[in-house]
């Protein structure tokens, strides 16, 4: 069989870098707190400029909270990655109360 051209070949297996943040409990790769920095700023961005609606705005930053949510209860994140996930939830929720005022 041979590979589908319109998938990247990077698709079909971890590189070093994700493998090194594989949790033990399910052993997939956590996505890097800067894609989540990256996310709610674009978030808050279209928000902002009104390019979004405030309930698919709202929608957004509640799937960012909960995953980040369950990032941080992961009793196997170590303690300086549990840190930045702390930090970017809180920033979430801050983002999230001022979307529903």
């Amino acid at each position: 069989m041979s590979p589908d051209p319109t998938r990247p070949a990077s698709t079909d297996r971890l590189d070093e870098t994700s493998s090194a943040q594989l949790s033990p409990a399910d052993q997939s790769p956590r996505p890097d707190p800067e894609h989540f920095h990256a996310a709610l700023g674009h978030v808050e961005h279209q928000w902002n400029s009104g390019e979004i609606a405030a309930g698919a705005a709202r929608g957004l930053v509640y799937s960012i909270v909960e995953t980040l949510g369950t990032f941080v209860g992961d009793p196997d994140l170590p303690e300086h990655v549990r840190s930045g996930y702390q930090g970017l939830l809180e920033s979430a929720r801050e983002l999230r109360t001022k979307i529903r005022e």
